[in-house]
């Protein structure tokens, strides 16, 4: 099974170096292409990132005294979101809203429910993890020696890419996080624009890797990299708006669905919510219809989610 370790290397030498992945094209997959015949939907760049937190009090604490976060909304999530999710027991829930220092529109959103390992397990299919672009990895490992962030890796260059330094963490609510500073000006990359800065890349484990890049180029028209083999690790990353991308990883073996409670979110990362240019491409696949009563910051936007092939819940924020 792979290391996180493994996991972030991957994550950024894949997403960072397009052109270097079509020099090795030759020995790989093709790249998954957008067919201009397809109706496709358009996904575009990450707006929120929903985790599963035991105590909104401890995650809002944590993340505004460490990582400089702002409280941007809180409230009980609706009816109406609650159906969308198909997490009925999730209505009338307390949520609050995080977001960067910089102001940057992509955001953290924390819904009270109680959490179990499963939510941290990596051998379990769906979003797996949160990659957070940083100023300076070391002065953030060192505010995190004493703070409720669990350091699981320290900060360390990625091998051949000497501008990238990266560190993991697990937050006070199991969230697995990977923290990368990108330390010279980089046109491909999102550089932070405060001490911790925005969710750049979401994780996806899949048990079908060519299968769930397939569904991304099909259903919204969004083109992947080729398909690279790491010594412990498959992968690929699908290419979204404003420098974000989802890292797809082939699953180990032996790696089942992630089991969530009756009527309530999958624990740990539950939902990734994206802008989207088209939904009537999709209506046919969304598990209730466009509403338009979203957690805030999103209020007043239609939104409408759908599952993917890994049992993903994709939030779509119609622009």
């Amino acid at each position: 099974m792979p290391t996180r370790r493994d996991v972030l290397v991957s994550s950024l030498a894949t997403a960072s170096l397009p052109m270097v992945l079509r020099r090795t094209a030759a020995a790989q997959q093709p790249p998954v292409q957008s067919n201009a015949s397809i109706k496709t939907a358009g996904l575009g760049a990450i707006r929120a990132v929903t985790l599963t937190a035991p105590d909104l009090h401890v995650a809002q604490v944590a993340w505004t005294q460490y990582m400089e976060y702002r409280l941007v909304a809180q409230g009980r999530v609706s009816k109406a979101a609650a159906a969308a999710w198909d997490a009925p027991t999730i209505a009338g829930r307390p949520y609050i809203v995080l977001g960067p220092k910089s102001g940057e529109r992509t955001f953290l959103r924390f819904i009270q429910q109680p959490n179990t390992d499963a939510g941290s397990d990596v051998s379990t299919f769906g979003w797996s993890a949160t990659e957070i672009t940083v100023q300076n990895t070391d002065a953030l490992y060192e505010r995190l020696k004493s703070s409720p962030f669990k350091v699981t890796g320290p900060p360390g260059p990625i091998p051949t890419y000497s501008y990238l330094r990266a560190m993991q963490a697990i937050g006070p609510s199991g969230e697995r996080l990977n923290l990368t500073w990108i330390t010279e000006p980089r046109p491909d990359l999102a550089a932070a624009q405060s001490f911790v800065g925005r969710c750049f890349i979401t994780v996806l484990t899949a048990p079908d890797l060519p299968k769930t890049l397939d569904f991304y180029r099909v259903t919204f028209g969004n083109s992947a990299s080729p398909i690279r083999q790491l010594p412990s690790l498959t992968l690929s990353v699908v290419t979204l708006a404003e420098g974000a991308k989802i890292e797809v990883d082939q699953s180990a073996p032996g790696a089942h669905s992630r089991p969530r409670p009756a009527g309530g979110l999958p624990p740990g990362v539950a939902v990734v919510s994206f802008d989207c240019s088209r939904f009537d491409p999709l209506t046919d696949r969304f598990i209730h219809p466009p509403h338009s009563d979203g957690l805030e910051p999103f209020r007043g936007r239609s939104v409408a989610s759908l599952r993917g092939p890994a049992d993903e819940l994709i939030e779509l924020l119609q622009t």
